[in-house]
């Protein structure tokens, strides 16, 4: 029986940083660089103003205050995205709106709150300054957040909105990023109804195949849900067929022991597939290899178990990893807390123990409550947890009151 860590290593080991392709700037949300960004202009491309008020050189107002305001004559005005037109001497100012570039021969900017503005009414051909600034006052100079020529991001950045919005302001519409990943997901089994099926005795609706498009969404992959194979040779060999074109082909069920041998012999003649037990709870049997192609490509196959919950404790596990590599980001696990457990774990067999659990913060710890029964064919169970609460292989209990690792799904507001 293999660990988590070792299986984990295994499937990693096969895959590798996708190509690169060209989106759009706002489409690159969440994905890698591959490519250094650089610069091609100043930005701010102006010395502009950083508050609307006067623009004025500075040894013009030396000595102002509010009991001796000095008197300028008002030469004009300048908004954002205009142009000065008149230069601004000593003894002149020009009103001035925030972003609006600075007049050549102003050096400062007063705010109209230090100005006598408000008590002028319509006669604006001159203002009263009643502070003295230095050189450089509320002025933003030319280059001060980039530099033409400046590496701004770097290839390998995963883009978050302030690097989506840098980019942007360099003008760039469209930007090279490391593609996400298409994965193909198949369910399997003669009991398996797609939602909007009518209800039929004996049957149930597919949920695998929709909450692991979910978390392949969420991880930054592209879902491609292939439907149901049947339980025959001939309909789970055309659907495997058709995933072969994806990065990636997932399926759920025919991975156990007791499963239908169709689904092993068909992922078998279609390249080399091993069937392994993993040593957790749930999501002890799984499958993974490369499948033949036939185009001398060869594509992953991950192969979860068919209870749902396995299925999805699974992914985050194995399937999660391996999108995040394949999209040029560190293969990094959910971020894992330390909390108080509120209610014993039992580990009856020896393996890792991921009991879906709802994660609070009273007093400024962590608690870990248990969703309720832990039978993996219960997915209301992992609907209602935030976190997998953990108890190690080689301890049979974790007691209420003990401190234990907490892997977490969910950052709800209340508890950050």
């Amino acid at each position: 029986m293999l660990g988590v860590e070792e299986a984990r290593d295994r499937i990693l080991d096969f895959f590798a940083v996708l190509d690169s392709r060209e989106t759009a700037v706002l489409d690159s949300l969440g994905q890698v660089l591959a490519e250094d960004i650089t610069a091609p202009l100043d930005i701010p491309p102006l010395d502009n103003s950083a508050m609307d008020g006067y623009a004025v050189a500075a040894r013009s107002v030396t000595g102002a205050s509010p009991d001796s305001p000095v008197v300028l004559r008002i030469i004009g005005a300048v908004a954002a995205g205009e142009l000065p037109q008149e230069r601004v001497t000593p003894g002149a100012a020009m009103r001035i709106m925030t972003g609006a570039p600075i007049p050549d021969g102003a050096d400062a900017v007063v705010p109209f709150e230090e100005t006598d503005e408000a008590d002028r009414g319509a006669d604006l051909s001159q203002i009263g300054i009643r502070v003295g600034v230095l050189p450089g006052s509320d002025v933003r100079p030319a280059g001060q957040d980039v530099r033409r020529g400046e590496t701004v991001l770097m290839a390998g950045t995963t883009l978050r909105p302030p690097d989506v919005g840098v980019i942007s302001s360099l003008g760039y519409q469209r930007v090279e990023v490391t593609r996400r990943p298409v994965v193909a997901i198949l369910s399997t089994g003669d009991e398996l109804l797609e939602p909007g099926d009518p209800p039929a005795a004996g049957k149930i609706y597919d949920s695998n195949s929709y909450g692991v498009a979910a978390a392949v969404l969420k991880s930054g992959g592209i879902p491609r849900r292939l439907g149901i194979a049947r339980d025959d040779i001939e309909s789970v060999t055309v659907k495997i067929r058709e995933g072969l074109s994806s990065d990636l082909l997932v399926t759920s069920a025919g991975v156990s022991k007791g499963d239908y041998d169709m689904v092993k012999e068909v992922l078998a003649t279609h390249g080399e597939i091993d069937f392994w037990s993993v040593r957790m709870r749930p999501a002890k049997p799984l499958a993974f290899g490369m499948l033949d192609a036939g185009d001398g490509r060869r594509v992953p196959h991950l192969g979860l178990p068919g209870n749902p919950v396995s299925a999805l404790v699974a992914f985050e596990q194995f399937g999660r990893p391996a999108i995040r590599k394949m999209m040029g980001k560190p293969p990094a696990l959910r971020p894992t807390v330390q909390a108080v457990l509120d209610e014993p774990i039992y580990n009856t067999d020896g393996r890792r123990v991921y009991a879906r659990a709802v994660v609070t913060k009273r007093n400024g710890v962590y608690h870990a409550r248990l969703t309720g029964h832990q039978s993996s064919n219960l997915l209301t169970s992992m609907a209602r947890a935030n976190a997998l609460a953990i108890c190690p292989e080689d301890v049979e209990k974790r007691d209420a009151g003990e401190i234990v690792d907490v892997q977490m799904l969910d950052w709800p507001e209340e508890i950050i």
